[in-house]
């Protein structure tokens, strides 16, 4: 199991678990995804992702943790939504879409716990994820529905911007995004 001594949770003002994530693509395509194995059950898949530490940004964890779990830097793109998990955790996880442009040979979950990672056609990694962790399932069908990687959501500016913090996706609302 996964342990971080210095890890601080951190909550919004409803209660929720702040969480961030990426969608991690081979290519602009956005038709082969990496999944990464879970620190808990390691024969099982998952998106990479983690909680967000106090004052950082959504975009910026979702790169920190993509680069701890699965090893990767890339092109961080737009803003997929944010998903809430409401059962047996209250977790709201912004996802967003990144390209991969490095994949490291091993990095630190790699080194400490064993993770692996593998690329998925995507109508596979929905078929894995839904018996595990269907919530992460839904990030690739609201990507589906989305239908192209230029569909109008906004582009999420480099970490040196301050990553502005996005409410809400173009493709959920039919607005554009909100910022705060």
């Amino acid at each position: 199991m996964k342990f971080k001594p210095n890890q601080t949770r951190t909550y919004d003002c409803e209660g929720f678990k702040k969480r961030a994530a990426c969608l991690c693509f081979r290519n602009e395509r956005e038709d082969e995804v990496l999944l990464v194995s879970s620190s808990r059950h390691p024969d099982q898949w998952i998106v990479p992702g983690g909680g967000m530490e106090p004052e950082e940004e959504p975009c910026g964890a979702a790169v920190r943790e993509v680069y701890e779990e699965a090893g990767v830097r890339g092109k961080l793109g737009r803003l997929l939504g944010v998903f809430e998990q409401n059962q047996d955790r209250k977790h709201r996880t912004y996802v967003y879409v990144l390209t991969v442009t490095e994949t490291l040979e091993d990095w630190e979950d790699s080194i400490n716990i064993g993770r692996k990672r593998e690329w998925f056609k995507i109508e596979e990694a929905i078929e894995v994820l839904q018996c595990h962790k269907p919530v992460h399932a839904e990030y690739l069908r609201k990507l589906q529905l989305s239908c192209s990687p230029s569909n109008g959501n906004s582009v999420v500016p480099s970490l040196q911007d301050n990553c502005p913090h996005y409410v809400t996706s173009t493709a959920a609302s039919g607005m554009p995004p909100t910022r705060r």
